[in-house]
């Protein structure tokens, strides 16, 4: 046993909660010596899963197969991903990112919640609201699942916060066509129609779209 060794073997044996205890030391190496500091997944932390909480606008959804799936990969290998969050002062507690059924195969299942003391673990991010929305849609994208309500309501908050057509698209990565869809549904281009609206960003391809769809597609648009 090396020095170090030995001075961690003292300093974890005098720890109260172990877990802290762990968690500090993991924060100092990241934040003090690590090259990757600045990655989230530099630094994992177990946490009380009572001190996570879901957020209200995923538009994510799985089927109760891929639930039971999740499951038995968690019981079978561990989590092998952490749940993405950021921190909110405000409720002080942790806001899922990314990850929302990780952490409810924990909070369902005692075999998981025993197996881990109820500690999850987490990888924490800096991010606004938008931001926080932006990071979901591109997890999901990522991996191919998102619902289209959903999307069109995360959409429909980032406009109304004041981001721009080029900003949502390009922090969802979608197209100008997939955009312009989505404030049909959720009926945001609808209720600036009356006002002067800034076109500076739709290019003359998605002016067309837009007035094909508005022929095509009636009864999308939102009355007002």
């Amino acid at each position: 046993m090396n020095e170090i060794e030995s001075l961690l073997d003292s300093a974890y044996e005098l720890a109260d909660d172990k877990a802290k205890f762990i968690n500090e030391l993991r924060q100092l190496i990241s934040q003090k010596y690590s090259p990757r500091g600045s990655q989230p997944v530099d630094l994992v932390r177990w946490v009380p899963i009572d001190e996570v909480q879901a957020n209200d606008y995923n538009p994510n959804s799985v089927a109760p197969h891929e639930m039971r799936l999740l499951h038995t990969s968690i019981s079978a290998d561990g989590y092998t991903q952490p749940v993405v969050t950021v921190w909110d002062p405000d409720i002080s507690k942790y806001v899922i990112v990314d990850g929302f059924h990780r952490y409810t195969t924990m909070r369902l299942n005692k075999d998981i919640y025993d197996r881990n003391e109820g500690l999850l673990p987490v990888v924490v991010m800096d991010k606004d609201p938008n931001e926080r929305r932006a990071a979901t849609i591109r997890h999901n994208r990522a991996r191919g699942k998102h619902s289209v309500a959903g999307m069109s309501s995360i959409v429909f908050e980032m406009l109304n916060n004041g981001a721009t057509d080029a900003e949502v698209c390009n922090n969802l990565g979608l197209e100008a066509e997939e955009l312009l869809r989505l404030k049909y549904i959720t009926g945001f281009a609808k209720l600036f129609e009356a006002r002067e609206y800034n076109r500076a960003w739709e290019t003359e391809r998605q002016i067309a779209v837009k007035l094909k769809y508005e022929e095509t597609h009636p009864d999308e648009q939102a009355k007002p």
